[in-house]
């Protein structure tokens, strides 16, 4: 296993949340912030959590911002950018809106480090989830080449790099669950009662 002095964390929080009407990171689900239950679960993992948004709200979170550096180019440019300010080889890239990530989950990515694979993603119900993954700084390059393209699909970008998928069990799935519309959001709060 990387020892936690060469891994960064990066929380995606620079989407739109269109569909939710509300910036996602600030939502809170058991009195706290989906930003919160993000830096909180790769914690024990990094030497240091970079927020990846041009919101400057996110400062209070007392880590790094980063502006993403070509703007409106969806997860491609965050990813991008994040991986531009980190100082380490390794990087575990966590999506905001994912509240029910356990670091036991982002620890199992940790277990797999390949040094011959730019990435290690997660697969869960069937769907791969690259936006709880773990990246090396090199995969900046492909990251900067594919925007330079206007290439903005993150599936394409992911077809560059040489990845391997760790498929998690039918009782960790839920951990990985996005949230992205208010339906979504009650859904989950129900479930949990919160």
């Amino acid at each position: 296993m990387i020892n936690k002095n060469h891994i960064t964390g990066i929380v995606l929080a620079g989407g739109k949340s269109s569909r939710m009407g509300t910036d996602k990171g600030f939502l809170k689900l058991n009195n706290k912030y989906f930003v919160s239950h993000s830096i909180d679960a790769l914690k024990p993992l990094v030497s240091e959590t970079l927020i990846v948004s041009d919101n400057k709200d996110y400062d209070v979170f007392k880590c790094q911002r980063v502006e993403d550096t070509i703007k409106n180019s969806g997860p491609v440019a965050g990813i991008y950018s994040g991986l531009a300010a980190s100082k380490t080889k390794w990087n575990l890239i966590l999506s905001c809106d994912i509240p029910l990530i356990k670091t036991e989950i982002l620890q199992k990515l940790l277990n797999e480090i390949p040094n011959d694979f730019d990435a290690v993603l997660t697969k869960s119900n069937n769907r791969l989830m690259p936006l709880i993954g773990l990246y090396k700084k090199s995969c900046r390059n492909t990251f900067k080449n594919a925007l330079q393209n206007n290439e903005k699909r993150l599936q394409m970008v992911l077809k560059s790099l040489k990845t391997k998928q760790i498929v998690l069990k039918n009782n960790e799935q839920q951990t990985t669950t996005n949230i992205n519309t208010p339906n979504e959001f009650n859904a989950i709060k129900n479930a949990n009662n919160y």
